[in-house]
């Protein structure tokens, strides 16, 4: 009797840990879960900020191909969103990130990061004017304590509104057409990086001319209650325009192509690095052009202008291609296949590029002074054995593959 009682004891404490966010509770569900799980005949899911989302839901490889040939809708509802608000929200905000806030127009998007005192990347995201005194910061990361620390002292209001505004990607050389077909008109006037806010079902949807694919593409921002009206809506002309709900695989082989990075994965975030040696500054992650060292002084400033002064700067990212068919990712880069250099942070075949490409850390100078003679280790699985590979490396610039038609203006109709 004392164990059934200690057993039951024992589940409410696992129901009320449950309740309260433990370790133990269930993924939350996204606003759009309803559709994607009926979609989803994989049942192929992963976690993201804590929520359920798709890794893939049918085939990864015609989901890819919807990106680059038709159109692609994609739930980016767990990206972590802040709103940012009041009379020093842009002075904030100018403070806080590398570029210069001031030069960002009402009805704009940039992308950016931001870095702590010593210069090293917190978090990089997007960052939408929404009004004057009014901006949405999304990122990977959640920074809400690192947020309100850097507040302090200006009179701005930071919600986060993660939960509370639902998300989609629509992408693809087809995504225009899909949104005029919705009947979202005005969109065909969005140039890259504008946005504006359309009506819809009595309220209003964000529709931004931005996305993480190099393709034409949009982003999509609304009120929860408002979200699977917004998926039907643009599901209704779905099949016309050959549209096709993807998971992460499909839109990271994109991202991968268009030479994007992806915090905690191509480099650590420096609130969550455990070594010293895994902290970046935005000019050894590909991100120097973002830095303006001409504006009013922001976090991690000095840092950064000494280091480059000193050329004390570390590593390097850069793009490669690699030998052969057979991705590498997290393979190890050597010089002179003795020594080694740096490791493949992501890589993927390119089916429109007919390449092996990747993204790697090298430690400099190699990547910057030395650029030849680069093998990578990988080990690929053959029939339950794996088999030692070493693959010549080509240093190549960034991104792998270009789109006109991501610029185009007007975007163009298929």
């Amino acid at each position: 009797m004392n164990e059934i009682a200690h057993e039951i004891t024992g589940l409410s404490r696992n129901a009320g840990a449950m309740a309260k966010g433990h370790i133990l509770s269930p993924l939350l569900e996204s606003p759009f879960h309803a559709r994607l799980d009926a979609l989803n005949i994989n049942n192929d899911w992963y976690a993201w900020s804590g929520t359920k989302a798709p890794h893939t839901l049918s085939d990864e490889e015609l989901e890819y191909f919807a990106i680059r040939s038709t159109a692609a809708l994609f739930d980016i509802s767990p990206m972590t969103k802040y709103r940012i608000s009041g009379p020093d929200a842009e002075a904030f905000l100018n403070r806080l990130t590398v570029r210069d806030v001031r030069k960002l127009g009402v009805n704009r998007v940039h992308y950016t990061c931001w870095c702590d005192d010593r210069g090293h990347v917190l978090d990089d995201g997007t960052l939408f004017r929404l009004g004057t005194n009014e901006f949405r910061l999304c990122s990977q990361e959640r920074h809400l304590p690192w947020l309100l620390d850097s507040a302090e002292g200006f009179n701005v209001s930071i919600i986060d509104e993660s939960m509370e505004i639902a998300g989609l990607a629509l992408q693809g050389p087809v995504s225009y057409s899909v949104l005029r077909d919705a009947g979202f008109d005005g969109v065909e006037n969005l140039k890259p990086f504008q946005l504006a806010s359309l009506p819809h079902e009595g309220g209003n949807v964000t529709i931004s001319r931005t996305g993480f694919t190099g393709d034409l593409g949009y982003e999509l921002f609304l009120p929860r209650e408002l979200a699977l009206s917004l998926w039907d809506r643009l599901w209704a002309v779905a099949a016309k325009n050959r549209m096709r709900a993807i998971g992460y695989a499909a839109l990271n082989h994109a991202r991968i192509e268009a030479g994007f990075i992806v915090a905690n994965a191509d480099f650590v975030t420096s609130e969550t690095a455990l070594r010293e040696d895994r902290l970046r500054m935005p000019d050894e992650i590909g991100l120097d052009w973002l830095v303006d060292l001409e504006k009013p002084n922001f976090n991690g400033r000095n840092a950064i202008a000494r280091a480059r002064a000193k050329k004390t700067l570390k590593h390097i990212l850069v793009g490669i291609e690699v030998e052969g068919n057979v991705a590498g990712p997290l393979s190890l880069i050597y010089h002179n296949r003795k020594r080694e250099v740096g490791i493949v942070t992501a890589s993927a075949w390119s089916p429109i590029l007919k390449k092996n490409i990747a993204i790697a850390s090298l430690t400099r100078p190699y990547g910057e002074t030395i650029t030849g003679d680069l093998w990578v280790e990988i080990y690929a699985l053959r029939e339950l054995n794996y088999q030692k590979l070493m693959k010549r490396v080509k240093i190549v610039p960034r991104p792998f593959l270009k789109l006109d038609r991501r610029g185009a203006n007007p975007p163009g109709l298929i």
